[in-house]
């Protein structure tokens, strides 16, 4: 580790059984490290860190989403442990001949916890708790749960790879994605979509007790399920809170004066 500042550095704070045992670390180190990723993701990681972000398809859709942090100049990637071979493969067909190293740093893990000091608030939602990257401690628990809680889904099996448009994954909402800054890969869908406020579907968290034919994931020891819904047509109260207040204010926007 080459940050020494603990303040500057969320992520070297630890603690027992916090770790996500999910969850994985890729380091980007060598030139321009941040200019070679702003280029490519959805979110603007030329300032303040950490972000979630996605790698899209031309067309728009997820291929993998992560959150972003800095250590030094490097930049440390906090992804789901079962695509770090995958994402590394695919940012290394983009470095080209950039002199550029990417790859899973064993010594670090990601850290949460509902509550307390340590690490800052999850970007996507400060109410999904506190999280921070440091050497690896015990597993932590009760993550999935208070996550799918609040309705949020991440993750290659949840989000679907080349399934769904990034802001049908509630991106907009969840601080995944920058209208101002430059061009990255699946661009020009994506605004298009926000723009025009076309967002036909959406990813939900729904009670079931047994498993949906259509469901994106299922997990019975929760009694619930990732489902891929058309918007339109949705019962009252089917939308989060953190979606449904920020349809409110678009709309207040929207309206003429």
């Amino acid at each position: 580790m080459r940050v020494t500042n603990v303040r500057n550095a969320p992520y070297l704070f630890s603690m027992h059984a916090t770790t996500l045992s999910d969850r994985a670390v890729i380091r980007l180190t060598g030139a321009d490290v941040r200019g070679f990723l702003q280029g490519l993701v959805t979110s603007d990681v030329a300032g303040q860190l950490p972000v979630w972000t996605g790698l899209l398809t031309p067309q728009g859709k997820a291929l993998f989403d992560f959150l972003v942090w800095a250590d030094g100049d490097d930049l440390l990637l906090d992804v789901e442990a079962a695509q770090v071979d995958a994402l590394v493969r695919r940012l290394s067909l983009y470095r080209l001949r950039r002199p550029i190293t990417i790859g899973r740093d064993e010594r670090l893990a990601v850290h949460w916890a509902l509550s307390g000091e340590q690490g800052v608030p999850d970007p996507r939602l400060p109410a999904l708790g506190h999280r921070w990257i440091a050497p690896p401690t015990l597993p932590a628990t009760g993550w999935p749960a208070h996550r799918l809680a609040l309705g949020v889904t991440e993750g290659a099996t949840e989000l679907g790879s080349d399934r769904t448009l990034w802001l049908e994954t509630n991106a907009r909402e969840l601080n995944g994605v920058s209208f101002t800054k430059g061009c990255y890969v699946g661009q020009e869908n994506t605004a298009r979509m926000h723009h025009r406020s076309k967002v036909n579907r959406r990813l939900l968290v729904e009670r079931a007790t047994d498993a949906p034919v259509d469901a994106r994931a299922w997990y019975p020891e929760l009694g619930v399920a990732v489902m891929h819904r058309r918007v339109e047509g949705l019962a009252e109260g089917a939308l989060p809170d953190w979606i449904a207040g920020s349809e409110r204010d678009e709309g207040t926007e929207a309206k003429p004066e």
